[in-house]
């Protein structure tokens, strides 16, 4: 949804309950007067007293259908704001505990394990970068990371692969996560696990329909139904490139 057709849909719904709210207004007034004027008794004015009994009925329907009209657009208006609202804010904690690219990121620690990465240390990287996670948990590039170690340098997609499994265990950014979840499948195509794969993807195109993974996941699967078996597995580069040599 747009964000031009959220702002015009909520003001819709603004609109909607002012005029509503003041038609019911207005409407209750007027009964209010009418029931407060003395009817005629006399008995020769009977079509006088049907008439007024008739047009008093008649305004008390549009009473109620203003005043359900109004209940409606302000609870609408209020779901929806409040709905926005509570992603809006969601949204922002969200970035602030999962670093899910990386960005920004300023550790001592984090960055002394990528220095032994880029010195070639591997085992080193990674035992220093599990050790990072362990006491931020929340930061899950350095568990992504740890997967990529393994399966490009360790040339392990297993240990890659159950390193993957537990990162997707976490609740991340829709976007984050899909990705994360292609590169799992990548990886149980290349220790043929085509069942496990397949049925990642097809998670995928279902619960992240809207992301750019589930585009990927659809063409996949586009492929896997029709029986090829080239272009189901694509390599992904590392988040961080080495330096050409030594420590920079």
């Amino acid at each position: 949804m747009s964000n031009a057709f959220k702002i015009g849909f909520c003001v819709l719904l603004a609109i909607g309950a002012f005029a509503f709210g003041c038609l019911f207004y207005t409407n209750y007034n007027r009964l209010m007067n009418d029931s407060g004027q003395p009817s005629p008794s006399s008995p020769d004015v009977p079509a006088l007293e049907t008439k007024k009994n008739s047009g008093g009925a008649q305004g008390y329907a549009r009473l109620m259908t203003y005043g359900g009209l109004f209940f409606v657009s302000l609870v609408g208006l209020g779901f929806f704001l409040g709905r926005e609202v509570s992603q809006f804010f969601g949204g922002r904690v969200l970035r602030g505990l999962y670093n899910d690219e990386g960005e920004g990121m300023q550790n001592p620690e984090y960055d002394i394990a990528e220095q032994e990465w880029a010195d070639g240390n591997y085992l080193e990287a990674i035992r220093l970068m599990r050790e990072y996670l362990q006491k931020n948990p929340r930061e899950q590039h350095a568990a992504i990371r740890i997967a990529e170690i393994y399966e490009k340098d360790l040339n392990n997609p297993l240990a890659a692969a159950l390193e993957y499994e537990e990162v997707l265990k976490h609740k991340l950014p829709a976007e984050r996560w899909g990705w994360a979840a292609i590169h799992l499948c990548n990886l149980y195509f290349k220790l043929v696990q085509t069942d496990k794969a397949v049925a990642l993807l097809r998670r995928i195109d279902t619960e992240y329909a809207e992301t750019a993974a589930a585009n990927k996941a659809r063409k996949r699967l586009a492929l896997y139904d029709s029986g090829a078996t080239e272009g189901l597995i694509e390599e992904s580069p590392h988040t961080n490139e080495k330096p050409a040599s030594g420590r920079s």
